[in-house]
């Protein structure tokens, strides 16, 4: 595995092939630079807990899923791979049938073995909203290990 992989396309490309559980769900993941996730995903009906409202479970997914992208993206620039130890979410908003949404995420510390990532899901009412509204925040620590303890 490279130092400094330098095609980040590969790498999500790659990613998307073997994360069935995002594309079971919609998601699409953009990296922007290693330690930083974006995942984007529409509320489709299956993912309604009640008449037209989300189960707090899809946006844990997400969460948890940007986060584990964000702390992947900088594991992976030394080799390593991460899974996830724990996260918290704080559910701010209701989610509905047909939101869009957008899921950052953000490297806050990279140690050897522990990573630590902050996130944020937001309901974009509009692709061009300057100012969309947080529907939860949420904050994960992974552990790293090297990539050749796991086959791919």
């Amino acid at each position: 595995m490279p130092s400094q992989p330098t095609d980040w396309t590969d790498l999500v490309a790659r990613y998307n092939q073997i994360n069935l559980y995002g594309r079971a769900n919609g998601m699409e993941l953009t990296v922007p630079a290693p330690g930083q996730a974006e995942y984007r995903m529409r509320i489709q009906e299956a993912h309604l807990s009640s008449p037209g409202t989300a189960h707090g479970g899809v946006l844990a997914g997400l969460m948890d899923a940007v986060l584990g992208a964000a702390a992947l993206t900088q594991a992976f620039t030394a080799g390593d791979l991460v899974s996830t130890v724990e996260f918290k979410i704080n559910y701010l908003r209701p989610v509905h049938l047909g939101d869009e949404l957008r899921a950052v995420a953000q490297v806050q510390h990279a140690g050897k073995s522990i990573v630590v990532v902050s996130g944020s899901i937001y309901r974009q009412a509009d692709p061009a909203d300057a100012h969309p509204l947080a529907v939860a925040q949420g904050m994960g620590t992974f552990n790293r290990y090297p990539a050749t303890k796991r086959q791919l």
